[in-house]
């Protein structure tokens, strides 16, 4: 297996990722069939044993998609399964069966503001209920909501000035290398694969990391929480442009779940788990180091994520840790796709991916800090020569699934063991609502 495919094991995760469509298609015979699944969720919700009922959805928000949450469709784990020697004489700590859970996404109604879920100035209220997960008590941990996107092949554009590709495409020489891989599937449009075939989806057989699929996703986080004290959970997060956001991708060799970045042994066994922290923002170890008497958490003036919006520029956070989700995929591009357009003939997987942060974060960063403001990643503003902002911003509509991790503070955005299936113990694939139908609560 060369170093390319063992990165994209580690930026896949195992057992969790479905093309939105083609789970409707399978699952979904009928809008009607969606608004049951929804209701008949929600009945069983109340029904088990709760603090509070279910969430309501706003009265003037438009009910747009929904997932039905479950712990039985990724290979199991320590925190939802008793494995044999080494959890089986203990109870597992996240939930055991009939843990389940429902997402019920709404566009909100804002003045000024889109309603068209394919637009990324559109805002989203997300609403989770959840029964059976544990309270978590110790080390300050919470569990973690994410939406999950897989990479697709771009179309075939012209070249930058220096030979790489232009933002959104791979050259001519990209596609012909993709297309000659597998059976032909990494064609522009497709949902790109690490072994050129048809894309395989995930199954509970799986294991890491022989058996995955290979499809190449990531995955944007959407909130911490806790549960209460009858294993009942709820959690409101909202999806806009401030919240768009995904954990820098150089934390991936740190983390822990990763094989490939340290080849067979992984960052845990090669002993650099949390080499590199990201608590001082920049662009990475191939990137801009900060001071952090100016960059880092100022107990005066604490960063804040939040402080999207402000009168003045100055008042704006400058201090972002996250990137935006569309320039995310132009790293795992760069990493993957863009074969003979980046770094041609390099193929040590972490030399390309922190080569690729580096380069991304400078296409964008207007004072050369290595760091993205609010005000450089403006949706209304420019960047990379003139190009409009909005391209730096995935909407609601590409997202296929939802997934809940359990989650420890170790100083990094990313989710623990980042990209496996590893500290999961919640998914499920995105469907549509019924235009008509009233899911509210």
């Amino acid at each position: 297996m060369n170093q390319l495919n063992q990165l994209a094991i580690a930026a896949c995760m195992a057992c969790t990722v479905f093309s939105a469509q083609a789970q409707l298609d399978a699952t979904v015979a009928s809008d009607a069939m969606s608004d049951r699944v929804v209701r008949a969720k929600l009945a069983e919700l109340r029904n088990k044993a709760h603090d509070y009922l279910p969430l309501s959805i706003k009265g003037d928000e438009i009910p747009y998609r929904f997932a039905v949450l479950d712990n039985t469709s990724f290979q199991p784990n320590v925190f939802t399964t008793q494995i044999p020697g080494v959890n089986d004489k203990a109870t597992p700590t996240a939930g055991g069966p009939g843990t389940t859970g429902l997402v019920r996404m709404a566009i909100q109604r804002k003045a000024g503001l889109p309603t068209d879920p394919n637009d990324p100035r559109t805002q989203v209220s997300v609403y989770l209920d959840v029964a059976g997960l544990k309270s978590i008590k110790a080390e300050g941990g919470n569990y973690e909501l994410q939406l999950w996107y897989d990479s697709h092949v771009p179309p075939v554009g012209p070249a930058r000035a220096d030979g790489t590709a232009s933002f959104g495409t791979i050259t001519a020489e990209d596609a012909a290398i993709l297309a000659r891989m597998g059976t032909g599937n990494n064609v522009p449009g497709n949902v790109f694969t690490l072994d050129g075939k048809a894309p395989r989806y995930p199954s509970p057989t799986d294991v890491w990391p022989s058996k995955i699929s290979n499809v190449v996703p990531f995955p944007l986080n959407a909130g911490a929480f806790n549960t209460l004290r009858q294993d009942d959970g709820h959690h409101y997060w909202e999806f806009k442009p401030a919240t768009n956001m995904v954990f820098p991708h150089f934390e991936f060799p740190h983390v822990g779940g990763q094989i490939a970045f340290y080849p067979p042994a992984g960052a845990f066994a090669a002993g650099v788990l949390g080499q590199f922290l990201s608590s001082i923002p920049g662009s990475g170890p191939a990137g801009i180091q900060n001071d952090g008497r100016i960059y880092g958490d100022n107990p005066d003036i604490p960063r804040d994520p939040d402080r999207s919006e402000a009168k003045v520029p100055e008042q704006l956070e400058f201090r972002l840790r996250s990137s935006p989700s569309g320039m995310n995929e132009e790293i795992h591009a760069d990493v993957f796709l863009r074969r003979a357009s980046f770094m041609p003939g390099v193929t040590d997987p972490q030399t390309r991916l922190y080569a690729s942060v580096a380069r991304q974060v400078a296409l964008i960063d207007r004072n050369n800090d290595g760091v993205l403001s609010f005000t450089e990643i403006d949706m209304n503003g420019t960047s990379d020569g003139g190009l409009p902002n909005s391209r730096l911003y995935f909407p609601i509509s590409k997202y296929s699934r939802f997934t809940i991790t359990r989650e420890a503070n170790d100083g990094l955005v990313a989710p623990r063991f980042a990209n496996t299936q590893r500290a999961v113990v919640l998914q499920g694939y995105i469907k549509d609502f019924v235009k008509d139908a009233d899911t509210r609560q």
